[in-house]
């Protein structure tokens, strides 16, 4: 596996049911927490990773997206007349120099590994690239605790072996997660053990752990082979679990690594509206007395 890492493919094609009404007419990556859309937070989150090259697996519909991480001349110029520089540099750092964005389209929705195979051109087989599902937020649960996508690619770098993020959920969850068994070990926060298998939604009395998978992967590009090789799974879509699992029988090491910060699945209300609520108290722009 190759120890060079800067890219991250971001499936942006879903159709946002969740947060319907709201996603109808803008796309669920759109829509924003605190003060800016979830879109950002995530390739934020990817730059401070050290992963500079974005590739975006979008869709019709979605060019906002896209056109979000787009200079825009006639509001910068309107600011810089105004003198109002703090939100002009903050225009500007949306998209920093050293961002470097692609897109490829998905044209059906043929499940999560389906659209990361659609991006197969732009990865070298030798060449490990990230996964970020932009659902879900994560946060650092203390601001000294840094990036968990950062660390997860310093575990990858030390151990040459492909690391899949994940959080530890009540027992009564587990069946609405994707589950990794670690042969009855548990990786301590920050740090990573190596996967024997993953189960998709297991029951309770079936689940070999409560470690659920929360969205964020570093992967080898030889995986997309096994992606194109792939059938259709759980709801007849064409599951990255499937193509995962395929790399550990074939002796692929594949890691857990725990987080330490929080999560917000920001891709229905509840979620949503916690990440707002949490975040937005954090950045003082809310008065904790009134929640």
């Amino acid at each position: 596996m190759s120890a060079g890492l800067n890219k991250v493919i971001i499936p942006v094609a879903g159709l946002g049911t969740r947060l319907l009404p709201i996603s109808k007419s803008i796309p669920k990556e759109m829509v924003p927490v605190v003060d800016r859309p979830l879109i950002q937070h995530v390739v934020e989150e990817a730059l401070a990773a050290g992963l500079n090259e974005i590739i975006l697996v979008t869709r019709g519909g979605k060019s906002a997206v896209e056109d979000h991480f787009d200079s825009h001349y006639e509001i910068e110029a309107e600011l810089e007349r105004k003198g109002k520089t703090a939100l002009l540099e903050a225009l500007r750092e949306i998209a920093p120099p050293e961002l470097k964005m692609t897109s490829v389209r998905q044209g059906r929705a043929l499940g999560l590994g389906h659209a990361i195979h659609c991006a197969a051109h732009l990865i070298r087989p030798d060449e490990a690239f990230a996964v970020i599902l932009p659902d879900v937020l994560v946060k650092p649960q203390v601001s000294d605790l840094g990036c968990d996508l950062k660390a997860m690619v310093a575990a990858f770098q030390s151990q040459q072996a492909a690391q899949i993020m994940v959080e530890q959920v009540p027992l009564e969850r587990v069946d609405q997660y994707g589950i990794v068994d670690c042969s009855g070990a548990e990786p301590a926060a920050g740090e990573c053990l190596p996967i024997k298998g993953l189960v998709e939604k297991p029951t309770r009395d079936q689940a070999p752990s409560r470690l659920s998978v929360i969205g964020r992967y570093i992967l080898p590009g030889a995986i997309m082979q096994y992606l194109a090789e792939t059938r259709p799974g759980a709801g007849g879509e064409i599951q990255l679990t499937d193509a995962i699992a395929d790399l550990i029988r074939q002796g692929d090491a594949v890691h857990a690594f725990r987080m330490r910060g929080r999560t917000f699945d920001c891709g229905h209300i509840p979620g949503w509206l916690q990440a707002n609520t949490v975040l937005g108290r954090e950045a003082g722009l809310l008065e904790s007395d009134l929640y």
